[in-house]
């Protein structure tokens, strides 16, 4: 594969606009990201635009370390479990990795404009049950989609690379071992509780925990409005 060109960080952002305040990341914690094609538009289109990607991504990695323990490659979108090691790596690895993304795919398509929604959506993850729960629903996510039979045919996510990586995306062993029979956790179905408790952590980038720890969490991070309802408040 030809070597790719890795875009510097612009001073604006795809709308020409200057970028938003960075988040508040804590290091050495578990988040969950995610980033969806504007519009929910269709990101891949055939194989070799996967591979590209996750080549992509380890030379995004070689220039901003971002330690992964799960990944998922959706034909819209992406699901990453990461445990970065600097504040500003998850900003700035997602950064490098979309913009390069979005050159080399209207290079490719002949398009222009927007191709990702715009800045990607985080979760910081309480590392105990909360985080094997997250994981498994990163893991599982063409499966739910009905695009495999089982997690680990999707050749595009860690379900399959924990068994054989063709890719050499290194995984880093989560904060707790893992279940001794991962896989078949993973290809269960998860319960409409948790799976309603994690897209309320994705569309509010609420913490995921506890009680406790997520009320503690929201407070060092300044997102206690991820607490409250969704909605606007009602009138007086």
């Amino acid at each position: 594969m030809a070597q790719m060109t890795l875009e510097p960080r612009p001073a604006l952002d795809q709308s020409g606009r200057m970028p938003r305040a960075r988040r508040q990341i804590f290091k050495n914690h578990c988040y969950h990201v995610i980033n969806r094609g504007n519009n929910r538009a269709r990101i891949f289109h055939e194989h070799a635009d996967y591979a590209h990607f996750v080549a992509m991504m380890q030379e995004v990695n070689d220039r901003v370390p971002l330690p992964m323990l799960a990944v998922c490659l959706m034909p819209n979108h992406f699901h990453l479990v990461v445990r970065p090691t600097e504040e500003d790596s998850i900003a700035r690895w997602t950064h490098l990795l979309c913009t390069t993304h979005v050159r080399r795919y209207h290079l490719k398509y002949g398009t222009e404009g927007r191709v990702w929604q715009g800045r990607f959506k985080s979760f910081i993850i309480q590392e105990d049950h909360h985080l094997l729960t997250v994981m498994r629903y990163v893991e599982r996510n063409a499966l739910r989609a009905g695009m495999v039979a089982r997690a680990e045919h999707w050749l595009w996510g860690s379900a399959r690379w924990r068994r054989e990586d063709p890719m050499r995306l290194p995984l880093l062993a989560p904060p707790l071992k893992l279940p001794f029979n991962w896989l078949e956790f993973v290809n269960q179905p998860q319960t409409s509780e948790e799976l309603k408790a994690l897209r309320e952590s994705v569309n509010r980038q609420r913490p995921f925990g506890n009680r406790r720890w997520v009320e503690r969490k929201a407070r060092d991070l300044g997102l206690m409005q991820s607490l409250g309802k969704a909605g606007r408040p009602p009138r007086s």
